[in-house]
């Protein structure tokens, strides 16, 4: 090795230096590539998580939101098992109002696309105090109650007491869950015969 001129010296370190980047230094570059890609791609994916999970925060509110506000329409719109508590209920309330109930009758439900209407047919004796009282007990009540029909007619024979004759029918409604889905039963192929 003495006796090389100078550009073999220069031959043999580009070999060692050739030998030493092919061997060593591009596969441990190739893999720092791949592994700075990763990280980038991993970067990526967790500044993606972070929004999702934002969402999905936002969401859990939201439905926390949903059911407080669920169980507010639940308490004034009642389940359909619930109905005859709320008819004695209104029964009470003309009562405690000093009105007599000539008729009350209940009719069947009118079912709607997400709750049903029960309509009550109700007519009452008494005086216009009295069935003021009445309609602000029933606006004051914590179910949902609309007045249709309402007429007033004054009694021909009339006491202290009983002056008018009202009759309307009151509706309250009821929240219908819909029905779980059905499952179609799997066919089986038919037989070749």
């Amino acid at each position: 090795m003495k006796d090389w001129p100078w550009y073999g010296y220069i031959i043999v370190a580009v070999l060692i230096f050739g030998l030493f980047y092919f061997i060593h230094y591009k596969p441990k570059n190739e893999e720092l590539t791949g592994l700075r890609d990763e990280r980038i791609a991993t970067e990526n994916e967790v500044v993606e998580l972070k929004k999702k999970k934002e969402q999905l925060d936002q969401i859990e509110v939201e439905l926390a939101n949903m059911k407080v506000k669920l169980k507010e329409l639940e308490t004034i719109i009642p389940q359909e098992e619930e109905i005859a508590d709320i008819l004695e209920r209104i029964q009470q309330l003309a009562f405690d109002s000093r009105l007599n109930v000539d008729k009350f009758i209940p009719r069947p439900l009118v079912e709607m696309e997400f709750y049903a209407e029960k309509p009550i047919n109700i007519e009452m004796t008494g005086n216009y105090h009295n069935l003021a009282i009445f309609f602000n007990h029933l606006s004051n009540f914590a179910r949902l109650f609309t007045i249709e029909n309402f007429s007033i007619k004054v009694m021909r024979i009339q006491s202290d007491t009983n002056t008018i004759t009202a009759a309307t029918t009151a509706k309250t409604y009821i929240f219908q869950k819909p029905p779980p889905p059905t499952e179609e039963p799997a066919q089986t192929p038919a037989r070749k015969r």
